[in-house]
């Protein structure tokens, strides 16, 4: 029996993922790129165990362990005298408790691996997205060099702006948070003074807070500041930053903050948007993953885990219902839309809660990060990284 031809449109790092996900399944699949280039711009990106023991399973564990940092802890701290308002142990502990590690990546290099991986000559580079056509045999993709391919199905993995989604469901805008972000590397030479340990470190305070971690084995260190922002007018979600802009926001914050922007030689500013979850995913032959159809806010840092998750579950669904691809995309959509729409709304409320105002608000969430846990409890930590996309979409087989 001839495969599956699946197309995916876009070769991010969610749809480099499903691409070798579905590929391990068993389907035929061609991955598109509108750049000429694979990248992915920004800087630091983490990824938790609900997501290394999959990458691990594609046999990426070594080439993770090489590139990535594993950070011993997640500590939270106050933004103005540094005090330690909580710390989780990463690590070890988080590795024994789950099976999987905890890493952090320079993005550049995990879709690197992820790339690797599927093969780079195999990624169609430069094809841009024009329309999707489908009928009962199968469906058409269209670029804007002329070009076409035909397949029996298509996946969406083109991100916020998904050129794939406008097609299936018409134009729709998604939502400007009021909350921008400046993200930037400092290499570890010049912030070696500090001493920092490798922990993911969260400083929250009013109107913003300031993350950062090493990337790269630790040749750098990567921040992301956020904080408030009425509107974003630029057509582009992000453009080139000033740093000195960035210093001037964390003014009055612990001198730390401003020693590591120093060490940056350019930033990047980017708005931060998300929408409301999608009532579709799917439509006939085409399904949408990741930032496509649930974009979500960084305070979960599971943006791209989630993506990744997508791509697995999608893949065990077309090959635990014998590859009929109508089944297998009630059952995707079944499967992934309420998980994907809880870390949703977690990130968004912690949207909220890290940037509260000095009071009764804030020493009520102080005291959750110093009794409860700074990521929530113990029964939702195990649903977020005890969570296994392939084994859940496996049990479908069972029921049937």
């Amino acid at each position: 029996m001839k495969p599956l031809h699946a197309l995916v449109i876009g070769a991010g790092i969610g749809g480099t993922a499903a691409a070798i996900a579905l590929r391990r399944a068993g389907l035929d699949v061609s991955l598109f790129e509108q750049t000429m280039a694979q990248r992915e711009v920004g800087a630091g990106i983490q990824i938790s165990p609900n997501v290394s023991r999959l990458l691990g399973r594609y046999g990426l564990g070594d080439a993770m362990a090489r590139a990535a940092v594993r950070p011993s802890s997640v500590v939270f701290r106050r933004w103005q005298d540094g005090r330690v308002l909580g710390r989780e142990e990463l690590g070890d502990s988080i590795e024994t408790r789950y099976g999987a590690p905890y890493y952090h990546f320079h993005r550049a290099d995990l879709i690197a691996l992820l790339a690797d991986a599927f093969g780079r000559k195999e990624i169609k580079l430069g094809r841009r997205l024009v329309d999707v056509a489908q009928d009962e045999t199968g469906v058409t993709a269209r670029f804007e060099d002329g070009s076409s391919e035909r397949g029996d199905l298509l996946i969406g993995a083109d991100g916020i702006h998904s050129q794939v989604r406008e097609r299936l469901f018409g134009v729709e805008k998604p939502r400007f948070s009021g909350q921008i972000a400046y993200r930037g590397l400092a290499p570890a030479e010049r912030v070696a003074h500090l001493g920092l340990p490798l922990d993911v470190t969260n400083w929250v305070g009013p109107g913003g807070h300031f993350v950062h971690y090493f990337v790269s084995s630790g040749r750098f260190l990567n921040f992301v500041a956020v904080s408030e922002e009425a509107s974003w007018t630029r057509e582009q979600w992000s453009d080139r930053g000033s740093v000195s802009d960035a210093a001037k926001i964390y003014e009055g914050w612990h001198p730390q903050i401003a020693t590591i922007l120093s060490a940056v030689d350019e930033t990047f500013k980017w708005a931060l948007f998300d929408r409301s979850p999608l009532p579709e995913w799917t439509r006939g032959r085409v399904a949408l993953l990741g930032d496509a159809c649930h974009p979500m806010l960084p305070y979960m840092a599971q943006g791209a885990a989630q993506a990744i998750e997508d791509g697995a579950a999608l893949a065990a669904c077309l090959k635990h219902v014998a590859f009929d691809i109508p089944s297998a995309f009630r059952a995707y959509v079944a499967l992934r839309k309420p998980r994907a729409t809880e870390v949703q709304e977690r990130s968004r409320a912690n949207s909220t809660s890290f940037h509260l105002q000095d009071g009764p608000q804030q020493l009520e969430r102080d005291h959750v990060f110093a009794t409860r846990g700074v990521r929530g409890s113990p029964e939702a930590m195990n649903r977020l990284y005890g969570y296994d996309a392939e084994a859940v979409a496996a049990t479908l087989e069972e029921k049937r």
